[in-house]
């Protein structure tokens, strides 16, 4: 039996928070630029509470994405964390993918978030 892997390509793809936990920094303004050579993938972000951020990351065999991002907010703050993606293909074709994310600086709190491709 042969079994083939085909990563997920999130090259010149945009995304759109959907669902964020109270102590996130992004919403439906924040909007995603993803670029992504081989397994490689970075992004530039801002909207919303968010003046410009960054991120990047290694996808997995299976669309998995583990990152790490940094970004300036509204007030000014340097922002940095953890994420962790999975990818969902929606019926559309779209990807959504379900995040769980760490600060790593100010209070290093947790949670979740839901951002789908526009």
């Amino acid at each position: 039996m042969l079994f083939l892997f085909i990563m997920i390509n999130y090259n010149n793809k945009t995304f759109k928070p959907v669902s964020n936990t109270p102590n996130g920094q992004t919403s439906d303004e924040t909007l995603f630029y993803y670029v992504q050579e081989g397994n490689i993938l970075t992004a530039r972000y801002s909207g919303g509470k968010i003046q410009s951020g960054h991120l990047i990351g290694l996808v997995d065999e299976n669309g998995k994405i583990d990152m790490r991002y940094h970004q300036v907010n509204d007030k000014g703050e340097l922002m940095t964390g953890t994420c962790s993606s999975v990818p969902e293909i929606l019926p559309d074709g779209k990807i959504r993918l379900h995040e769980t994310w760490q600060w790593t600086s100010g209070d290093q709190s947790a949670g979740t978030s839901i951002i789908e491709e526009v």
